[in-house]
């Protein structure tokens, strides 16, 4: 009998009616077999006495009794399957926190490999063969296990949400469509997700690529941060290498100062000592002198005296020196520390102008290679071959009138845009001109103030001597030389612009705190001569960078 049972499917064994394996197996008059208690039921709610299987008609009631033989093969394989399913149980896992559990398992939950959106329950490996291999259960919807199955059914019409409503973008039953979603637009739940798939998956595209211009700006930050500490570590080099020349430099000339000071000093005391020695002598030879005379003075010896007073040639001046024109001058210290503070400032001046030139050498490493756009050209303007040059024309060209192109202002912007990092370049011109940087956003078609408030950081040169910062308000600058060459130089995270002098690596004007947000274009204006006349191009120079 065991083996038999062995030889029979799955599928014989399961009640019809509630789908599951025989409970009291009885058999009706027609051969179909059947839980007693779901055939009861069955004929209970029904007021025809029917075989749910082949609808054969009973006119009465038949009296079941239990298939003993059914009912054995029944226990035989509920037996069978309890030895496979605990056999099989010990190579599944057990369901572990935040996974979904087999609603069928008993004592150790065991992990749902499918749940059933018909049955509204999960099933392990071994609860989940029927709907494998019974024909009936077979028709039924698996899908990866989840939690909730219950919010997968309709709460009016108790069915599996299996379509979904466009127009009010809800999940819907079949029967949602006959009644409250009836004229709206409904599509299979497989259909919409397979678009909402790709709208998350453009989603995910889109995310990722802002994560990843992300990344690059923190890079272009941590970038930006090196280089802040490369410039601060070189200039707190150069700042101890520079004071630490002044200090010496200034140690030195106090050290020179007082030794010119104490040698002039000891050279008037050597000149006094040595006067004062000559003194003394005089003064003894004079002493002994008189003291000579006063003898002689004292005798009264007639023949004595006068035999003396000859032989000692008294009445001669003694050789002593005409001090009255002998002076030993005091020592002149007047203008020493003075033209020693000169030196020490010509020492620091030549320090400076190297501090600038090598600092203009470092901006000139951030040189871009900028050339004309065309494209925003004011008509009138007139751009070299290779985009290098502008100069003023007599004629308005007829060109189209794009976004893009000054029609009021004669001006022209690079082609190159800068949103971040530095950048410099330098140009050159002879009589009038603007230069400088702009947004992008710069208003190209009305009459603008080029000032910092409209996004404008400019410099002008009018009539070949007079250069203006068109800051708010504008400044006048003195400069003692007209530049050859303008440098311009753009920090963009500093918010800085600054203007130099190529040829003396002086600094001409800075605009700082500027608040840069979008992108920056460099800007032209070669302008036009007061009286009319053409004045001469603006040329965009390469930038002559030493490493």
């Amino acid at each position: 009998m065991a083996a038999a049972s062995n030889l029979l499917s799955e599928d014989q064994f399961l009640c019809s009616i509630c789908l599951d394996v025989f409970t009291d197996p009885v058999s009706t008059p027609c051969g179909h077999n059947f839980c007693k208690k779901c055939i009861n039921e069955h004929w209970n709610t029904s007021d025809r006495c029917q075989c749910p299987m082949c609808k054969e008609l009973f006119t009465t009631r038949p009296d079941l009794k239990v298939n003993t033989f059914m009912s054995e093969m029944v226990s035989q394989f509920r037996q069978s399957a309890q030895q496979k399913a605990s056999s099989s149980s010990s190579e599944q896992q057990e369901s572990k926190p935040g996974e979904v559990p087999c609603d069928v398992c008993t004592g150790t939950k065991l992990k749902a490999l499918k749940s059933c959106l018909v049955c509204l329950a999960s099933y392990c490996e071994t609860h989940l063969e029927p709907h494998l291999t019974a024909s009936r259960l077979k028709r039924h919807q698996l899908m990866d296990p989840v939690e909730n199955l219950e919010g997968r059914m309709c709460t009016k019409h108790d069915k599996p949400l299996e379509l979904f409503c466009k127009t009010d973008q809800t999940c819907v039953c079949m029967l949602c469509i006959c009644s409250d979603h009836q004229m709206h637009k409904c599509v299979p739940l497989g259909d919409e997700y397979e678009r909402k798939k790709v709208e998350l998956e453009k989603t995910e595209a889109e995310i990722q690529e802002m994560i990843q211009k992300r990344r690059l700006k923190i890079q272009e930050v941590k970038r930006i941060v090196e280089l802040s500490e490369e410039d601060a570590d070189r200039e707190k080099a150069e700042g101890v290498q520079v004071f630490t020349d002044l200090k010496e430099s200034v140690e030195r000339k106090l050290k020179e100062l007082i030794n010119t000071i104490e040698e002039k000093q000891r050279t008037t005391k050597k000149q006094a000592k040595n006067s004062i020695k000559e003194l003394e002598q005089e003064i003894s030879e004079l002493m002994k002198r008189s003291t000579e005379v006063e003898k002689l003075s004292l005798s009264e010896d007639h023949l004595h005296l006068l035999q003396s007073f000859q032989s000692l040639n008294i009445h001669l001046p003694p050789p002593t020196k005409d001090w009255t024109k002998v002076s030993v001058p005091p020592a002149s210290h007047e203008g020493t520390v003075r033209r020693a503070v000169s030196q020490l400032e010509e020492k620091i001046s030549e320090k400076m102008k190297k501090l600038v030139k090598d600092r203009m050498k470092r901006v000139q490493k951030f040189a871009v290679d900028v050339n004309l756009d065309p494209d925003t050209a004011h008509p009138q303007l007139i751009l070299s071959d290779d985009g290098k040059q502008v100069r003023h024309g007599d004629v308005r060209k007829n060109l189209p009138n794009n976004p893009e192109r000054f029609t009021y202002y004669m001006l022209v912007l690079g082609k190159q845009s800068f949103s971040s990092g530095r950048f410099y370049f330098e140009v050159k011109g002879k009589t009038e001109w603007y230069v400088g940087v702009t947004r992008e956003s710069i208003n190209r078609k009305e009459d603008i103030a080029l000032r910092p408030q409209n996004g404008n950081w400019t410099l002008r040169l009018r009539n070949g001597n007079e250069y203006l910062a068109l800051d708010d308000p504008p400044v006048v600058l003195s400069l003692q030389s007209g530049p050859q060459k303008v440098g311009v130089f753009v920090d963009y995270e500093e918010g800085l612009v600054s203007f130099y002098d190529v040829e003396t690596a002086a600094l001409i004007y800075s605009f700082t705190g500027c608040s840069f947000k979008k992108k920056l274009f460099p800007l032209f204006s070669p302008c036009l001569i007061d009286d009319g006349k053409i004045s001469p191009p603006l040329i965009i120079t390469s930038a002559n960078h030493t490493g």
